[in-house]
């Protein structure tokens, strides 16, 4: 472990050990989501471009509908978002095989490049900070996460594990 501090004390569930892996949980995801920054900068995009085009690249042909659950934003930033990535070639959108009328999503050659280049910012500081922590912690934490998760959001999040 680096000099982060440690390891969590016996007494884990005190207010001084929540503050830590509160703060350690800010600060980790403001430094991984400031990596892909520069990168959306090029592009004038934003980080809720990001996650849009990550979830899309993570499930093609993912629902309109599905990506708003996905997100937990409104239906307004998702359409803004949406749009923005349409207009720039990013994005395809496609009727539903059974029902025309759903939009389904998925990234065109230009959107899979462009997110490429984002997962990779993303994918080597994750790939850094698991070899720093060990296989053992990295399942830990992945514990942490999920039990983060509302109960009713945990098989949303599982199935993106089956792409």
């Amino acid at each position: 472990m680096t000099g982060t501090g440690s390891t969590a004390s016996p007494l884990f569930l005190r207010e001084d050990e929540i503050r830590r892996g509160i703060e350690l949980l800010y600060f980790g995801h403001s430094h991984l989501t400031r990596s892909v920054d520069a990168i959306l900068a090029e592009q004038d995009l934003g980080r809720a471009h990001q996650r849009a085009l990550y979830f899309i690249a993570r499930q093609p042909d993912l629902m309109v509908s599905e990506l708003l659950a996905l997100l937990a934003i409104t239906k307004q930033s998702l359409g803004r978002v949406l749009n923005e990535l349409v207009e720039r070639q990013l994005v395809e959108t496609r009727p539903g095989k059974q029902d025309r009328r759903q939009k389904l999503l998925h990234l065109t050659i230009e959107g899979a490049k462009l997110e490429a280049r984002l997962f990779e910012a993303l994918r080597a500081k994750m790939a850094s900070a698991y070899v720093q922590a060990g296989q053992g912690s990295v399942s830990g934490f992945w514990h942490v996460l999920e039990g983060l998760i509302p109960e009713q959001d945990r098989q949303m999040v599982a199935a993106l594990r089956d792409h």
